[in-house]
């Protein structure tokens, strides 16, 4: 399967002004309020075949339905990002290396890197210095034919880990295809080569041999993220796995400063973001929610919505456009969410996705919004309420003591 970018948007209910402002959105991008609203496609078009994955990542699109890229940034950057999220990014994270796993070669990731880091004023992460490395899905440099719609994804997740983690390095693993066989094989080899996180920022829906490539996700001293879906309430796989982290996603609008919100910043759920009852994989220990028996997606939550998304620099040309991008998706939380763990810098010690559980003081509990219709009899699996919810699991990081 040959992904492109999807030309069909999703038309949000507010229309967008005659010019959207540089970079397709404010500079402080939010939702409501007589704001507008931008229309948004997915960079990887669905469904895929059984057995195959797309992408997660959603892009703000133009008048014309075509990708909005611009001279100059807009959407989040990496300081609204940690001071969202209350994260020590300037001081922690050394040591710690982030795995990408992809689909497809992005012959440009170190490059946009590089503009992108350059931008915000990050340190320098290469080849040369040994912050950056590339590979293929058996880590040596046979590298897999380009792919503009998971180019543009690779530069959001590369990004994404620069941006909560500066001090980390990288490494960016390649697989053939987006095939679950192949992206499975590639977490073996970014396990192998010693990442201490490896994030995904994929999914295929469920399918009832999912159980025999959950072991390629299960990598004890490894935390692993998987994006929970752009497609409202349903669940996917891998983020369906035991032993994974699986992130949904928010809607993150800065707000005034007040005594009820020292904050500054307002979370609900994105309407976008995946969650429910697995129908393959079990229920690991450390959920105990009482309206799934099986596994319940997801875990935690951050940012994904593309009307609040994140500055992405691509130069691959997707759809012959390049620059500076606005996107959005669960494939912005999950490279977040494994951000913080390397922050945290305890994957060694974690129990795959149990971590969260034991400490959900430690995160920000998202209590209104909802992606979808489910059973009344178990509203949480698509309503975000108080404590445990489907589509925002227990909530978004507020610092790093719940990883």
């Amino acid at each position: 399967m040959h992904p492109t970018l999807a030309l069909s948007a999703l038309l949000l209910v507010a229309a967008a002004p005659g010019e959207p402002p540089a970079g397709g959105g404010p500079a402080d991008p939010d939702v409501g309020g007589g704001r507008p609203i931008f229309a948004a496609a997915p960079v990887c078009p669905g469904p895929a075949a059984e057995g195959e994955a797309r992408c997660h990542s959603r892009v703000r699109l133009d008048e014309s339905a075509q990708p909005f890229a611009s001279g100059v940034p807009s959407g989040y950057g990496p300081s609204d990002l940690q001071g969202a999220y209350a994260l020590p990014s300037a001081t922690a994270g050394s040591g710690q290396t982030i795995a990408i796993v992809d689909a497809y070669d992005d012959p440009r990731a170190e490059s946009d890197l590089a503009v992108y880091r350059a931008q915000f004023g990050l340190p320098a992460c290469t080849t040369a210095n040994g912050c950056f490395r590339k590979v293929d899905q058996s880590g040596g440099t046979s590298y897999p034919r380009a792919d503009r719609g998971w180019a543009l994804e690779i530069s959001l997740d590369v990004q994404m880990a620069s941006a909560i983690c500066p001090n980390c390095r990288i490494l960016l693993v390649e697989a053939s295809s987006n095939s679950i066989a192949n992206l499975a094989a590639a977490v073996d080899t970014a396990a192998r080569l010693g990442a201490n996180v490896i994030s995904n920022s994929y999914g295929a829906g469920e399918f009832s041999s999912e159980p025999v490539w959950e072991g390629h996700y299960d990598h004890p001293g490894v935390a692993i993220t998987v994006s929970s879906g752009d497609g409202g309430y349903g669940v996917e796989f891998p983020a369906a796995s035991r032993f994974v982290t699986a992130v949904g996603g928010t809607t993150l609008s800065r707000a005034a400063v007040t005594t009820t919100n020292p904050r500054g910043w307002t979370e609900t759920t994105w309407s976008g973001a995946g969650s429910g009852c697995s129908a393959f994989i079990q229920k690991p220990a450390w959920q105990g929610d009482p309206g799934c028996a099986n596994r319940t997606v997801a875990d935690v939550s951050a940012d994904a919505d593309p009307n609040t998304g994140v500055a992405v620099y691509d130069s691959f040309k997707i759809q012959g456009r390049s620059g500076w991008f606005v996107v959005g998706g669960t494939s912005v939380s999950a490279p977040l969410i494994a951000g913080v763990y390397a922050l945290a810098g305890n994957a060694a010690s974690v129990t795959y996705g149990a971590a969260p559980y034991g400490n959900p003081g430690s995160l920000f509990d998202i209590t209104a919004g909802s992606n979808g219709t489910c059973s009344s009899s178990a509203a949480y699996l698509c309503t975000a309420g108080s404590g445990y919810d489907g589509p925002t699991g227990l909530g978004a990081p507020d610092g790093t003591g719940g990883f």
